[in-house]
């Protein structure tokens, strides 16, 4: 999510619409007071409706404009977006006096100012159990039929890994658009659309957009490495999937707009890594528009945020939308700082200097060398300027654009720099594409050699560049310190992220060149964040949908969190970035495993209209269920659930303020053999009692059902603490099907 392509290399993108223009000068609104309403109406009656829906939508939508004396001109201008899918409304240029004259109108629900949205590999597929011409790549032939719709920054469709050799026509079904200028679409992008006026084209003129949706579909491109480093070949998680690009960043009217085309057009899976803050779903652009997505088939996954290591920040939390976190791959590249006393600290560059020289270089803390400026430690232009640092290393904080403290290191002089993390982000480093040499180093070493500073007249240091390093780190998958945490804010039953993808130091496709080369379109960046870990799961669902095309999106959800690995590559339990054991708000169900995900065993599946009762049970008005549903509802008519009461492949538990014991059922259906017998097995949280009835799931047929009840109790032994957490899972001979269990005690502040 956040332009953070990084939790690290942060981006931040808003996008500006056009002002309307007026009559006269005397009928305009101050300019200062327009500004872009997401507006929600009751859908119009049906004797309103003629055969043409979409027309008589947007006659409906103009009713509620302000009348004006150049009515169709100006109309054009005020009405941004009219919405058909993903729910009745749409976005207009509006004063706040506009909208209180709309408020009188009947079918008028709600307006409120759009709010803009931040943007939160040629070894992770690999990594993931991915391996070409076997398995389970090969099973789901690589993802072939299906249609990924990736909403971000746009593409560049020249880049070799949207090339369509080998990709079949796209399916007959698909009716979108290509609105490139100086090329055509082909089959493997299939379609590309821009929103906002901003926009001339999809053309990507950020990066991010091209990197994601190479991320999650790109072709194989042999020789794939920015500097030499991570060289092999990259290819996206569902190869041989189709790609649909909506250009939408960043107001939440263009991301609706991005999202209703996206449905209309045919995608099967709809990958954003992007997202905003927010109390509640029923203010939330992507939720509102996932919700409509889910209901016709269509999978939805998001990136959960860069907002860690702090609880409580996680984004795209409904339940209808997949919510990935950021987990480390097995590959680093190298960078080890070696100090005057001979101590050396292992950190992490892409750009990796072939030449740089083996001796020492006076070494400098960038704090030290203008006491009076508290931003000097950062390697701020401004605070190295009148130094002297010509043919020093220099040691810099975290904070700020990294890359660009090298430049200002390499102004003044400067040969190398050591970046220090700070605490928080304790041991997750970067392999940032640097124009200096440089280490990006931990907290923990980044004290020893502070320390080693103060305790030297002449401290000095060097680099050296280690290269690429695959399979050396077996503390992988680690939890990155940016990628957000939970409980859910908004729906704190609904356990979020539900999953961790790899989204530190991804290696995709980039539309520059970081090495400044003019002779090749073969370029690549390798940057951090949760969009890099949402387009990963993107690319897993869409091999399970080629796989499994009959299975809904809560069964693919299901089928990758029950399955997931919650053990790292030492097969001890999966950590967070102070080497730590990992807490379920931050793993979700665990690291992803496509290969298991393909046979699951069993599913928690959910019919749309399950989360009728769901919503209800958020306290929701009628009119705010409503806007999800696109008709009225009548909630004291509807039956109304707890969230935890939703079937949901993980369990969330509040009892600060509720009831010391709780009862809720789950229904599962059987996805694999079909005479088997599952038994439960539990690790109940500390202080929690977990009774299971039955005990036993006999299953005599493929894709029949069994519920069964879990009874949560609190127990006197509970810890004065804020929560605790465990699991159930149930086991057959061939497979195990894992719930993780979160029991908040405290309301966390």
């Amino acid at each position: 999510m956040a332009f953070l392509s990084l939790g690290i290399t942060i981006f931040s993108i808003f996008c500006i619409t056009r002002l309307p223009i007026f009559a006269s000068e005397s009928e305009a609104p101050n300019k200062h007071t327009l500004e872009t309403y997401i507006v929600h109406v009751e859908a119009p009656d049906a004797h309103l409706m003629s055969h043409s829906q979409s027309e008589d939508l947007e006659s409906w939508y103009r009713s509620f404009l302000p009348a004006t004396t150049a009515s169709t001109s100006e109309d054009e201008t005020r009405l941004v977006y009219s919405y058909r899918h993903v729910f009745k409304g749409f976005a207009a240029r509006l004063s706040p006096n506009h909208v209180k004259d709309m408020e009188k109108k009947n079918g008028f629900i709600s307006a409120r100012p759009q709010k803009p949205m931040s943007l939160h590999t040629t070894h992770s597929p690999n990594f993931l159990g991915l391996t070409q011409n076997t398995g389970f790549w090969k099973h789901s032939n690589y993802g072939k039929g299906v249609i990924i719709g990736v909403l971000d920054t746009g593409v560049l469709p020249e880049h070799p890994s949207f090339s369509d050799k080998g990709m079949p026509p796209p399916p007959a079904r698909w009716k979108g658009k290509c609105q490139f200028n100086h090329t055509t679409c082909n089959n493997k992008i299939i379609g590309a659309r821009y929103f906002s006026a901003e926009y001339l084209s999809p053309l990507d003129d950020d990066g991010h957009g091209t990197h994601t949706a190479s991320t999650a579909a790109g072709n194989f491109v042999e020789g794939a490495n920015v500097f030499g480093s991570a060289n092999g070949t990259a290819a996206g998680v569902a190869p041989l999937a189709h790609l649909a690009i909506y250009k939408v960043c960043c107001g939440e009217g263009d991301i609706l707009a991005g999202m209703d085309a996206a449905v209309e057009d045919g995608v099967d899976v709809l990958s954003l890594s992007l997202g905003l803050e927010t109390i509640n779903f029923r203010q939330d652009a992507i939720a509102i528009g996932a919700f409509s997505a889910m209901q016709k088939g269509i999978f939805v996954s998001c990136s959960g945020g860069n907002g860690g290591p702090f609880s409580g920040l996680v984004r795209n939390g409904a339940p209808w939308i997949l919510t990935v976190g950021a987990s480390t791959i097995d590959r680093k590249l190298g960078a080890r700082a070696v100090l005057g006393n001979k101590q050396q600290f292992d950190g992490q560059s892409a750009f990796q200097p072939r030449n740089f020289p083996k001796k020492l270089f006076p070494l400098v803390y960038a704090g030290m060398l203008n006491a009076s400026d508290e931003y000097a430690p950062y390697c701020f232009n401004e605070s190295l300027s009148q130094s002297n640092i010509r043919g020093k290393i220099v040691v810099c904080e975290l904070g700020g654009p990294r890359i660009q403290k090298g430049a200002v290191v390499k102004s003044g002089g400067g040969v190398g720099m050591i970046l220090l993390n700070y605490e928080e982000y304790a041991n997750t480093t970067s392999a940032d594409v640097h124009v200096i040499p440089t280490t990006h180093l931990s907290y923990a070493d980044g004290l020893k050699i502070k320390a080693y500073i103060n305790s030297t007249r002449n401290p000095s240091a060097t680099i050296s560049f280690q290269g690429t390093l695959i399979g050396d780190d077996h503390h992988a998958p680690v939890v990155a310190a940016f990628s957000s945490r939970g409980p859910n804010y908004p729906s704190p039953g609904i356990l979020k992220p539900d999953i961790l993808g790899p989204g530190v130091n991804i290696l995709a496709a980039w539309p520059t060149s970081v090495e400044n080369k003019h002779n090749t379109k073969s370029t690549f960046n390798i940057i951090s964040g949760t969009s890099m870990s949402a387009p990963h799961l993107s690319g897993v669902a869409a091999l399970l949908k080629s796989a499994h095309p009959h299975w809904s999106p809560a069964a693919i959800k299901s089928a990758i969190m029950t399955s997931a690995d919650v053990v790292n590559l030492a097969h001890n339990p999966i950590e967070d970035e102070k080497s730590l054991p990992a807490n379920v708000f931050a793993t979700g169900a665990g690291q992803v495993n496509p290969s298991r995900a393909n046979d699951p065993g069993l599913i928690y599946d959910i019919n749309p209209k399950d989360y009728v009762s769901y919503l209800c049970g958020l306290n929701y008005t009628n009119r705010q269920v409503g806007i999800f549903l696109q008709r009225r509802v009548n909630c004291s008519v509807e039956s109304s659930i707890a969230e935890a009461q939703l079937n949901y492949p993980s369990f969330s538990i509040n009892f600060y303020g509720k009831s010391t014991s709780q009862v809720y059922t789950r229904t599962v259906t059987n996805v694999g053999e079909a005479d088997s017998s599952y038994r439960v097995v539990i690790s109940p949280p500390r202080g929690v009692d977990v009774q299971v009835e039955p005990t036993t799931l006999k299953f005599s047929k493929i894709n029949q059902k069994l519920k069964y009840e879990v009874k949560f109790k609190l127990l006197a032994s509970a810890p004065n603490t804020t929560f605790v957490q465990g699991f159930l899972k149930w086991t057959s001979q061939n497979h195990s099907v894992r719930s993780p269990i979160a029991v908040s005690l405290k309301e966390l502040h």
